[in-house]
């Protein structure tokens, strides 16, 4: 063994413990909320179904309306192809797996909505299909036939309705409870958040509903819907957005768009109302920027084009449809809203054309980072993350197989969480 060889420094070690300790509140803020991707599976999209509406057979009436449509309007993974201008390499794999994915899981994300989608009722009336989609949702978990994740869209905390949509919530919320507790995947989005107070209350009833009912602190967790122009800019210039996530104290899962109101809000008139549209960009890069690192995901809106009609009709809004959902994708807005069961084909499509033709590429940089060969990219550790958290999506919705991965990269889905700085 060689002999330690002493170099000579500077700084002495009571320098060093000093500015430790003097970043010791720094660290534990970066720490508390920076925490990184919360390691669990985002969904590609949400559908959303007005309450009076859903049914214990919404999700599979979604996916057979889908294979319908695609019966009709695209019945081979030639013709798809040919209306999505999908490269003739994709063309069957692409297909093959949106048709299997229909039959298997058509829905990834489900909200009964009790807002815009389902509007002002009788509280009787309310009151009654409150407690019936909470039976739907306990149901559907305990017999297998839920979407990974569900829940409900509740009427927001603005004066006018604010009584109404917290009594829906606490209907649904104690009918879970009764009916055996909170399924893992519930979940509840609070939408047309103006002020950061209306997170603050929306946090105090998810709290108090916990203590009355001996659950874990933090068990309860939301989405927040970004509608408004002053969730994005407040009349100080700040990003009011930033404080809304710290608002919730730790329960804020996601930041949703929305295209219409917020579009409107901004003066846009209907005709061009669009998640591409300047306003929605604008809006979504700072929600992007607020949520980064924090482990709050981000999700983009939807588009009101259906596809439904003679075939040339729906053709075009497929078209719209997977070119706004391959927008979204490339600029890391990895899930969206769907309106119709027309749209599952071209969502899926795009999402697996995504992942499907960067596999390769994805798959070589990252095994070249991990054997440290170089190539003719030099990744950095952001990247390699960057190309983990790739591939784990690719996994998780079904567009790539672990076989696949595995195969061209030796890394085991483990070693992707480690590697993408992922926090189960």
């Amino acid at each position: 063994m060689g002999q330690h060889r002493t170099v000579a420094t500077t700084f002495a070690s009571a320098l060093t413990e000093g500015i430790g300790a003097s970043l010791a509140g720094v660290d534990a803020e970066l720490a508390r909320r920076y925490p990184g991707d919360p390691g669990t599976r985002q969904p590609v999209h949400t559908v959303y179904v007005p309450g009076d509406v859903v049914t214990a057979g919404t999700v599979r009436s979604w996916g057979d309306q889908a294979l319908a449509a695609l019966d009709e309007h695209a019945p081979d993974a030639a013709a798809f192809a040919a209306v999505l201008g999908l490269p003739g390499a994709l063309a069957g794999p692409v297909y093959e797996r949106v048709r299997a994915k229909l039959e298997r899981e058509p829905v990834e994300d489900l909200r009964i909505d009790f807002e815009d989608g389902y509007g002002p009722r009788p509280d009787a009336e309310e009151d009654a299909a409150a407690a019936r989609a909470a039976r739907l949702v306990a149901d559907a978990f305990a017999d297998g036939t839920a979407a990974p994740s569900m829940g409900i869209r509740m009427k927001c905390l603005e004066a006018a309705v604010r009584d109404r949509g917290i009594r829906t919530l606490d209907i649904f919320l104690t009918a879970l409870m009764a009916a055996g507790g909170l399924p893992d995947g519930l979940v509840l989005t609070l939408p047309k958040v103006t002020y950061a107070e209306q997170v603050t209350a929306m946090a105090r009833l998810a709290g108090e509903f916990e203590r009355a009912h001996g659950l874990p602190a933090g068990r309860i967790r939301f989405e927040i819907q970004i509608e408004t122009t002053q969730a994005i800019l407040g009349p100080d210039g700040r990003a009011t957005v930033a404080g809304m996530i710290d608002a919730a104290g730790g329960r804020a899962t996601s930041l949703h768009y929305g295209t219409f109101d917020y579009s409107a809000a901004c003066g846009i008139s209907a005709a061009h109302q669009s998640p591409d549209h300047p306003v929605a960009d604008h809006a979504k890069a700072v929600m992007q920027v607020a949520t980064a690192g924090t482990g709050v995901r981000l999700s983009d809106g939807s588009t009101n084009v259906l596809p439904v009609g003679p075939t040339p009709q729906v053709h075009d809004a497929w078209r719209l449809h997977h070119r706004l959902v391959r927008r979204s994708l490339a600029r890391g807005y990895h899930q969206g809203w769907d309106m119709h069961p027309g749209h599952l084909p071209t969502r899926y499509a795009a999402v697996y054309a995504f992942y499907r033709e960067g596999l390769d590429a994805a798959t070589a940089r990252l095994a070249a980072y991990v054997r440290r060969s170089g190539g003719d990219v030099l990744d950095e550790p952001a990247t390699a993350r960057a190309l983990s958290g790739y591939l784990l999506r690719g996994l998780d919705c079904g567009a790539v197989d672990s076989a696949e991965v595995t195969g061209a990269t030796g890394l085991s889905r483990p070693d992707l969480d480690r590697l993408a700085g992922r926090t189960p």
